[in-house]
């Protein structure tokens, strides 16, 4: 028997494809660009919150518009064109006012530059005993060096160093500073009271060499500040801070193109996902279980550029002290380029339409259980965010824990293997097999198996000493994702009155995304900094049982005590499902 292949549907898993491989290059690796702009955590931390909630609004708000309009396919371009514009722009964004400044003290000994983090900070210890044990070879380090000077100084220049150049006055800089080159051996950087040594074995002056002999006098002792700039890229990231701190740097121009270009790409992507939803589920017509068939090609587009997208910046960043993310922005802006064509050829038709959108979708509220299902979207949320946010974060911890500086040499590739697990190994099979799951079980079930899944999956997050065991956890992600995301959106396709469809995906989306994950991101990153990352996995996965053993309580009281009320417009999944199975047309409101 051959394989039939609808020619209709291709587009639709093409798009799945393409904007998922198009958002992979960018998406995840933009936490740590921002940080590499020159902001904080803090920063980062204030940007990521506000962004789901940009979500949360925008999702029902377009979704509305897309319905009563009927222009969900014009949207739906319109906003993968913003989603790629604005993330294309970051890359021209400069960092935000870097200085690397350190003290420079001349004496008759040996002469010496000193590092000591400001504000009350400290060193990063992994990268200080990195720097003191890789450079333990004679190699001489070059550090070029601008520094302030007073005017007597320049007489010491002139007398000791035999730069006679300076000893007219006349030949001094017009801004007094002190240019040269100090030469500093490998051998001779050491780590005292949480400051960086570095002792100078002389320099280069205008082609010359200096010996950096300055002898006590009445004069002053010969000590300044310098910027520096060395040949070794660690020692640089080591020293270099940001000049200005989080308040300060929210009113810089460099913070608001960035939040605004984040905004308007977070939309974009926000309204392509719900829209694209609703799209794919009138295609569908009477088969929404075949949603997951579609939606696994943006698994597989995610789980390959993601990979590819890591080891290119790695690629493109041999040599140079900070990472090279040129690659990922050219990447993104193509491949959504070529997704905006192939959706264009989407033979898609809005047939339906709500004459009060506000009013049909309000009334499915009437029904306890829809209530229930938006509750558990929420705590689908929380967890979900957990995962996101803080799981590689758990992960470093338990390396850093179990084998101190040494897993910084693999960590980035366990956390590849990681991404790929859960794109491969989890939600493509469970994306592929979610209609058959849901016409076995039920829509209801697999709620309860989803917050099963989470809090086994947490539990066993809890118990982890060896970051490695990771790997045949993430496997659960099939669960915990794929089947959650396939069932969240039939779910909604199923229970929305005729012509509410974008309406309905988007107002899913964002109560799962503006409500849960923004909620549990503050909630996990409390319980991060309180308690550690073991326990926090471990009360969450407390909780998601207990949700579990809830929904399946409040469920089943309402299937033996329950009364369906015809008023709403629609039935409920599990009886639409068996229509389906049963090929019968789905009856709404009873008529």
């Amino acid at each position: 028997m051959g394989i039939e292949i609808n020619k209709k549907l291709l587009p639709m898993k093409a798009h799945y494809f393409l904007y998922n491989a198009g958002t992979a290059p960018v998406v995840p690796f933009m936490p740590t660009l921002v940080r590499q702009l020159g902001f904080s955590t803090v920063i980062v931390g204030t940007i990521y919150t506000v962004l789901p909630i940009v979500g949360m609004l925008v999702k029902p708000l377009f979704g509305i518009i897309a319905d009563r309009f009927q222009r969900q396919k014009l949207l739906f371009l319109l906003f993968q064109i913003l989603t790629a514009l604005p993330f294309f722009l970051i890359m021209f964004i400069p960092a935000i006012p870097q200085e690397s400044t350190v003290s420079f003290h001349c004496h008759e000994g040996a002469s010496d530059l000193r590092y000591c983090p400001p504000n009350g900070t400290t060193l990063d210890s992994c990268l200080t005993d990195r720097i003191v044990d890789e450079n333990s070879s004679n190699v001489t380090i070059h550090c070029r060096m601008d520094c302030h000077t007073e005017p007597w100084m320049w007489d010491t220049i002139c007398d000791y160093w035999k730069i006679e150049k300076y000893c007219d006055k006349s030949n001094i800089p017009s801004d007094g500073h002190l240019r040269l080159t100090g030469l500093v051996p490998a051998n001779r950087i050491e780590l005292l009271n949480d400051c960086l040594f570095f002792v100078l074995k002389g320099a280069e002056m205008n082609g010359n060499h200096v010996p950096l002999y300055c002898p006590a006098n009445t004069t002053g002792d010969f000590r300044t500040s310098c910027q520096v700039n060395c040949d070794n890229a660690l020692i640089n990231e080591a020293i270099t801070h940001s000049k200005i701190d989080d308040d300060e740097a929210k009113g810089l121009y460099q913070f608001w193109l960035l939040f605004l270009f984040l905004i308007l790409s977070w939309a974009g992507m926000a309204v392509v996902v719900s829209v694209g939803d609703a799209i794919c589920f009138e295609m569908l017509g009477d088969r929404p279980h075949l949603y997951g068939n579609q939606r696994l090609w943006g698994s597989i587009g995610w789980g390959t550029f993601s990979l590819l997208a890591g080891f290119l910046v790695d690629q493109f960043s041999n040599g140079k002290a900070s990472k090279d993310y040129t690659v990922v922005f050219y990447m993104t802006v193509v491949i959504i380029a070529v997704d905006i064509l192939v959706s264009s050829k989407l033979k898609h038709t809005q047939s339906r339409l709500s004459t009060n959108i506000v009013r049909d979708v309000g009334q499915i509220f009437v029904s306890f259980r829809v209530v229930v299902y938006f509750l558990w979207c929420v705590a689908v949320g929380l967890g979900t965010a957990l995962i996101w946010n803080f799981l590689f974060w758990h992960l470093e911890d338990l390396a850093s824990a179990q084998q101190g500086c040494d897993h910084a040499a693999w960590i980035k590739t366990l956390e590849g293997i990681v991404m790929s697990i859960q794109c491969f190994g989890g939600e493509l099979p469970f994306f592929f097999l979610s209609g058959w799951i849901l016409k076995k079980i039920g829509h209801i079930n697999a709620m309860s198996v989803v917050l099963l899944g989470f809090g086994v999956r947490f539990l066993l997050y809890s118990l982890l000493v060896d970051p490695w065991w990771v790997i045949p956890i993430e496997f659960l992600n099939g669960i915990t994702f794929g089947l959650f995301y396939a069932t969240m959106a039939s779910y909604a396709s199923i229970v929305a009155p005729p012509g509410t469809e974008a309406t309905m995906q988007g107002l899913v989306g964002a109560v799962f995304e503006g409500v849960g994950v923004s909620c549990g991101s503050l909630l996990a990153g409390h319980l991060f900094f309180n308690v550690g990352g073991s326990q926090t996995f471990r009360y969450f996965g407390i909780a998601a049982l207990i949700l579990c053993a809830v929904h399946a309580t409040v469920q089943f009281l309402l299937d033996r005590f329950g009364t369906k009320d015809t008023r709403l417009g629609y039935v409920s999944p599990d009886d639409a499902m068996n229509q389906m199975q049963d090929d019968q047309p789905i009856v709404y409101g009873g008529k």
